[in-house]
C-alpha cells in the first residue's frame, strides 16, 4: 500500500519507430545511403561538437559521412547498446575502418582500427533533433602507434 509521500513515475520507452531512427542514423556509413539522412534528420538537427570544417545540419552530416567513408571505404558501425526513454537515447557503439589513408596527421598504417562511440540523442516526431558524441580518438593513437604510453 502506497503512503503519501510515494509517487508513482512511469518513464515512456524508447518507441520501436525512435530504435529504427537510431540504427538507420549509423546505417548512413554501413550502407552509404544519403537518402535516409533527410528522413531522420529534423531540419534543426544539431551534432555537437562539429568536426573541424563541418557545417550544420544533414548536409554537414551527409559531407561528413562521405569524406570519412571515400578515405576509409571499409568503415563501418556497429551498434552494442542502445538505452534511454522516449526522446531521449544513449548509444554504445563502435566504429571500425582500415587506416588506410593520412588522418588527423598521422601517415596510413594499412591496421584494422576500432573506435568507441559513446553518444546521446534527443529524439521528436521519429527524428533525431540533437547528437551529442564522444569517439575515443586516443585508443586510435594508441593503435597506430602515433602516440605511446610508454614514451
Amino acid at each position: 500500500m502506497a503512503n503519501d509521500h510515494t509517487k508513482e513515475v512511469f518513464i515512456k520507452a524508447l518507441t520501436q519507430e525512435e530504435i529504427n531512427t537510431i540504427h538507420d542514423f549509423y546505417d548512413v556509413f554501413n550502407k552509404r545511403d544519403y537518402n535516409k539522412v533527410d528522413h531522420i534528420l529534423s531540419a534543426d538537427w544539431q551534432d555537437i561538437p562539429l568536426a573541424p570544417g563541418q557545417q550544420e545540419g544533414a548536409q554537414g552530416y551527409k559531407e561528413l559521412v562521405r569524406m570519412f567513408t571515400q578515405a576509409f571505404p571499409d568503415a563501418a558501425v556497429k551498434v552494442h547498446e542502445i538505452f534511454g526513454s522516449h526522446e531521449r537515447a544513449g548509444v554504445r557503439a563502435e566504429m571500425s575502418f582500415t587506416h588506410s589513408s593520412k588522418f588527423m596527421g598521422i601517415e596510413p598504417t594499412h591496421k584494422k582500427l576500432t573506435i568507441a562511440l559513446h553518444e546521446f540523442h534527443y529524439l521528436k516526431d521519429g527524428k533525431l533533433t540533437a547528437t551529442w558524441h564522444l569517439e575515443d580518438w586516443l585508443s586510435m593513437l594508441l593503435q597506430t602507434g602515433a602516440w605511446s604510453i610508454n614514451a
